[in-house]
């Protein structure tokens, strides 16, 4: 297949071109350097040592596995951009992570909250257009977020459910509750594709994913220059990721609130092969399908009891510590969410007890150097400490 990974120099982006590049997948790359200005912005950088250039890393991955990878430097937000591509490439398949992936990044200023949702929701139309222009036939594999449910009291289908009312019944989408610009930004996306779906019989999967976790999958052990980002900060990191950073280091886990915020895992290996899946059995034209995709789900307070015991067994002495929670969440919920489909298309899960110290705890040793203890703690709040003053 032709595929074209959109934000191809990302965590997950990077590491999906080479998995499918491997399999004999024409590949072709673009990006516009997003995250790496985000990280000067926010003075962080990832824990791996990443290559200087998007374009250094194809290279890098021609001379190892002698498999060429074509790469675009652009802008979603130019539609111009978007269209070249498109015409020049002609993908069969488009696996769309080109966004700003970060809630703590939408909620740092009104200017943080206006550039994400206008990237993101802008970014996709234009995506949108040009398939519907230029490769109608293409499938568009798009990165959702379980975050779009947020945390209702009831379990959460996968994209749909059935709502009887006044003696009528229908098959409508699953209520979204984003808790963040960010996840309201991908709250747009799917309408938008799924509008698109209908009225253009464009086909698309919307994968609504968890919280990815781990740093290695086959092909970055490969060769250090292929190495995939890994974050910690607040703005890009993840509890899981941030827990294990601190247990080698000897930095409390720092749990936000209460610690029952739940929220469905998976591992980085397990993210791939779902992408994987979702290009390799596409919709019909005009459908609109949902994936949830996770493996696994825990509270905040379980995964720091997990990452304490598998770090002591490990050798670290590991102190578990609360601190106030900076977001606007729900402290303890109910939490059951469907996630069936990729299972059912043959997804065989890596489970996080299984691949704890050999994903996480090994490689964060080998380049915990490089940590940036300043930007661990988090500093951007969901609401001011004390209220604004009214304008003049």
């Amino acid at each position: 297949m032709r595929v074209l990974i959109l934000g191809g120099d990302g965590y997950l982006g990077w590491p999906t071109a080479m998995h499918l590049s491997r399999l004999g997948h024409d590949v072709h790359l673009v990006d516009n350097g997003l995250r790496r200005r985000a990280h000067r912005e926010n003075e962080t950088d990832s824990l791996t040592p990443i290559a200087e250039s998007l374009s250094a890393r194809a290279r890098a991955w021609e001379e190892v596995d002698g498999r060429r990878m074509g790469v675009s430097m652009g802008d979603l937000c130019d539609h111009h951009v978007v269209e070249r591509v498109l015409r020049e490439f002609e993908p069969e398949v488009i696996v769309h992570y080109g966004e700003m992936p970060s809630a703590p990044y939408s909620m740092a200023s009104r200017a943080h909250a206006a550039f994400t949702q206008y990237n993101n929701v802008i970014g996709t139309l234009n995506v949108l257009f040009a398939m519907r222009d230029l490769a109608p036939d293409a499938h568009l594999v798009k990165l959702g977020t379980m975050g779009e449910y947020g945390t209702p009291n009831i379990d959460i289908e996968e994209g749909f459910i059935e709502v009887r009312h006044k003696g009528r019944s229908d098959v409508l989408p699953f209520p979204k509750q984003p808790g963040s610009f960010y996840h309201a930004s991908k709250v747009h996306d799917s309408v938008n594709i799924a509008l698109a779906c209908r009225i253009w019989d464009l086909r698309a999967t919307d994968l609504n994913q968890g919280v990815v976790y781990g740093i290695h999958t086959e092909d970055t052990k490969r060769d250090e220059r292929l190495l995939t980002r890994f974050d910690y900060d607040e703005v890009f990191g993840t509890a899981l990721n941030r827990f294990c950073l601190q247990a080698v280091i000897g930095h409390p886990l720092t749990v936000y609130g209460k610690g029952g915020q739940t929220r469905g895992y998976l591992n980085i290996v397990d993210t791939i092969r779902c992408v994987e899946l979702a290009a390799t059995n596409p919709p019909a034209a005009g459908e609109y399908r949902v994936f949830n995709q996770f493996t696994e789900q825990f509270s905040v307070t379980e995964l720091a009891e997990l990452v304490a015991r598998a770090g002591r067994e490990y050798g670290l002495e590991v102190v578990v510590k609360g601190i106030d929670d900076p977001r606007v969440e729900a402290q303890e919920h109910y939490y059951n969410a469907t996630h069936t489909k990729l299972l059912d298309l043959g997804l065989q899960p890596h489970f996080l007890s299984e691949t704890l110290v050999e994903s996480m705890f090994e490689a964060i040793q080998r380049y915990r150097d490089r940590v940036i203890l300043d930007r661990i703690l988090p500093r951007i709040r969901w609401r001011p400490r004390e209220p604004l003053p009214a304008s003049p």
